[in-house]
């Protein structure tokens, strides 16, 4: 069985699509859950947010160097589930494919600490779900 996975798509892939992912993943973890998570872009940034960088390092998740992505139609392929924040994924969405968008999420450049309880709640209605099937 292939390994199931979450892909967190935002407009620059830079901010809430990399918040989503991190924390996913190690909630999935906390809760057992062999599920991997990734992060992309549709219209990608050149580096990650600042503050997510640093927020994410202080709680010892380290992404130096990494960039965001474009997000592939293969991508969304191969994601067991598809989470937008309130973008489209255009050419991107494969047929058929039902992508879950988390519109009401507050702008990292609004405040991440509200920001991220907004993605934070989700992510645990969403593992919760996960942890019920």
């Amino acid at each position: 069985m292939t390994q199931q996975k979450v892909l967190f798509v935002c407009l620059h892939g830079a901010a809430k699509s990399v918040l989503a992912a991190a924390d996913f993943e190690r909630l999935a973890k906390e809760r057992r859950l062999p599920i991997a998570a990734e992060s992309a872009g549709t219209g990608p940034d050149p580096e990650i947010a600042p503050k997510v960088l640093a927020a994410l390092k202080a709680e010892g998740v380290d992404l130096t160097g990494q960039k965001p992505r474009l997000v592939t139609r293969e991508m969304a392929a191969g994601a067991t589930r598809v989470v937008a924040f309130g973008c489209a994924l255009g050419v991107a969405a494969p047929e058929g494919a039902k992508v879950e968008q988390w519109e009401d999420v507050p702008n990292v450049s609004d405040g991440l600490p509200a920001a991220r309880a907004a993605i934070r709640e989700r992510l645990e209605r969403l593992l919760d779900g996960w942890s019920a099937s």
